[in-house]
């Protein structure tokens, strides 16, 4: 389906996915505030096609910017950048804009700086290429240097590192991620200490690009007339702050036992909807990913991420695993497959996930989890 889809294309490094213009729209117009004589740097945009480009090109005096930057990507030969510092009469349809934004701006070459690759034996080389205009090149990174926030959709299958880098450099950015990257290590590390969180517009999780290969990865959700493929896990990811953030998520149910059960593996009570986090609970939760998109951390700490390595379980117990009829599979792991789990419940759980190897005890495995404790 969709989310599957964008996940071939992240491993597949189909990279080439551009954001629609109403889109960027939506989600910019809660950031204005962050603008004001700053330069903005698009660096995984071709700026005569990218609808980021078009935008700040249109909004350069609303947003009183001092400077658009934007590199276009070229594999195998020299590509170039663009700087534009505002200039007059820049308006129109897309085309004309940018054409004459280009015409008022600075275009400068870029060099072939960045190879990936390496040449080995005759049985192992693998082929060398040149990249111009890749983010990683020394040419971008002195650009990123320059620059005060980076916007973009950065390619899917380097998000762990494009997001490093931004880090590294001390930029604030709002970009274009999978859901999924929420439970990447990395990512994850950075939104527990409240250096990235969630973008304004994350919770519709929906998202129109175009692409060239749609009917490859978009099976389902492309729309040949429009020729846009729709995406569901996809949202936006910032450390630029507004206003909503810091809204406390309005709570109205009460703890009891019966409703919240605790986890096996940890000292933690269970919530399934993030509106029903108990009002009354001071310990640790284990709450939906989803809950990020409601996170105010002035209201709640975040603990950890349900799964190994980042949460230190507490049972180890043999278990055979169950397919998805709650059926025996004849294969077994340890500790639920570094998963939080509970005591199954027929009354509100669908099927178990696990059978205890000794006991014959069934248990519900639960999607991934965040674990939080309100803040006194």
């Amino acid at each position: 389906m969709a989310g599957g889809n964008l996940d071939n294309a992240k491993k597949q490094k189909a990279d080439e996915f551009y954001t629609q213009l109403s889109d960027i729209e939506r989600e910019l117009k809660h950031y204005k505030q962050h603008f004001k004589n700053k330069t903005v740097f698009c660096n995984c945009d071709d700026p005569e096609y990218s609808n980021f480009y078009y935008f700040f090109i249109s909004h350069f005096e609303e947003f009183e910017l001092k400077k658009i930057i934007t590199t276009h990507f070229e594999i195998g030969k020299s590509s170039y950048m663009l700087e534009y510092e505002g200039g007059s009469d820049v308006k129109g349809d897309k085309d004309t804009v940018v054409k004459r934004a280009i015409k008022l701006g600075k275009k400068s070459k870029l060099k072939q700086n960045f190879q990936q690759g390496k040449q080995g034996d005759l049985f192992e080389t693998e082929p060398v290429r040149s990249y111009s205009g890749d983010f990683r090149s020394p040419e971008c990174i002195e650009l990123l240097k320059q620059s005060d926030i980076v916007i973009t959709n950065p390619p899917f299958s380097l998000f762990r590192e494009y997001v490093a880098q931004l880090v590294e450099f001390k930029k604030k950015f709002l970009i274009i991620g999978s859901k999924n990257a929420i439970t990447y290590k990395e990512i994850f590390k950075l939104i527990k200490e409240n250096k990235l969180w969630l973008g304004y517009g994350f919770a519709n999780g929906n998202a129109f690009f175009s692409i060239s290969n749609p009917r490859e990865f978009a099976s389902g959700v492309y729309d040949p007339k429009t020729g846009l493929v729709k995406f569901r896990n996809v949202g936006w990811f910032t450390n630029l702050d507004y206003k909503k953030r810091h809204d406390d998520l309005l709570l109205y149910k009460e703890y009891s036992p019966s409703d919240y059960p605790k986890y096996e593996n940890f000292d933690a009570i269970n919530v399934d909807v993030t509106k029903e986090i108990p009002l009354d609970y001071d310990g640790v939760m284990g709450v939906p990913i989803t809950f990020l998109d409601y996170h105010n951390p002035a209201q709640f700490e975040i603990v950890a991420l349900g799964i190994v390595g980042s949460c230190d379980f507490t049972s180890n117990r043999k278990m055979e695993i169950l397919d998805k009829n709650g059926k025996p599979t004849g294969k077994y792991t340890v500790n639920a497959k570094g998963t939080l789990y509970k005591k199954y419940n027929p009354d509100t759980d669908r099927k178990p996930a696990f059978k205890d190897f000794e006991t014959g005890v069934l248990y519900s495995s639960l999607y991934a989890r965040i674990l939080i404790r309100r803040i006194k």
